[in-house]
């Protein structure tokens, strides 16, 4: 096998929860007075949620947020993010998704999470995709969110490989940027298939099979 562990970011990779996302980022922007579209919410993709909430406050025209309040904010905007996840189910995630998943297990790949996101296994689970997975970084054991390798780099560490031996997948390119800087190879999907320091560029799950295998499966 050319790697013999393969990282995925989760969303936007193996499900989409951007609608989530984009609801309850707006609805706190409302709370606070300040614009917000699905072009400011796309700026807010693999970034950490106080990282996002910096973001919105480049609108913020109110009294200074003391970092407390802030903290708050990111808080709530998380509550009811959650209360969104509760919709998900295993439909959520594709046929493409799970065939890819499973020929990567059976074909011996050591598999791992590497999300910003700190609701990663609450996701994984909703969407019945918990036990596929080695390991699993996330925003609950690291310190840098992405374009920091970090999150990455501790997945690798989780599956006891070098970064040489993994293969990152991404959707965005602060990951992609990740990816480089740890030292790994990134196949982009998405909007990060675009992103030149990809590479392998892919339109759907299941090429990185040939990829990985060095052959057709």
């Amino acid at each position: 096998m050319k790697y013999s562990g393969v990282i995925f970011d989760l969303d936007g990779v193996l499900c989409h929860t951007d609608m989530f996302h984009y609801q309850a980022w707006k609805a706190l922007a409302e709370e606070l007075g300040v614009y917000f579209d699905e072009t400011i919410n796309n700026r807010l993709r693999g970034v950490s949620r106080m990282e996002s909430l910096s973001i919105i406050l480049e609108r913020y025209e109110g009294r200074p947020l003391s970092d407390a309040e802030k903290a708050k904010y990111a808080d709530e905007k998380n509550e009811r993010y959650k209360v969104l996840l509760g919709q998900m189910d295993k439909t959520y995630v594709s046929e493409t998704v799970l065939r890819t998943l499973t020929a990567l297990r059976e074909g011996g790949v050591k598999l791992a999470i590497g999300s910003s996101s700190k609701n990663a296994a609450l996701i994984l689970g909703r969407i019945g995709l918990d036990g596929f997975f080695d390991a699993l970084s996330d925003g609950n054991n690291i310190q840098h969110s992405k374009p920091h390798p970090q999150v990455f780099l501790v997945a690798a560490d989780y599956l006891s490989l070098p970064p040489s031996r993994c293969l990152v997948v991404e959707d965005a390119r602060a990951g992609i940027e990740a990816a480089l800087a740890g030292g790994f190879d990134s196949a982009g999907i998405g909007d990060a298939a675009a992103d030149e320091r990809a590479v392998y560029q892919i339109k759907q799950l299941d090429e990185l099979l040939p990829i990985i295998f060095e052959r057709e499966l």
